[in-house]
């Protein structure tokens, strides 16, 4: 008997979007390594690429993200 059963059918209401088939799911059909979700609603999974556009902007222009240089002893 195996320790962990894979669960093959989803939750009704979760939707997902699956990278490698490029499609909406309700409920994960593919593997968790090839899908971005769950998301509330079907339209959120629909566009799942373009928020990871706007959030991957958002990281790459945040000014945390890009730490100055260390300062060295010769910066005195």
């Amino acid at each position: 008997m195996a320790l962990f059963k894979k669960r093959t059918v989803g939750k009704p209401g979760e939707w997902y979007y699956c990278l490698e088939h490029k499609k909406v799911e309700e409920g994960p059909e593919c593997p968790a390594k090839d899908r971005f979700g769950p998301y509330a609603s079907r339209q959120e999974a629909e566009h799942a690429m373009q928020t990871a556009r706007e959030r991957n902007l958002e990281w790459e222009n945040d000014p945390k993200w890009h730490d100055a240089p260390a300062a060295t002893p010769d910066d005195d």
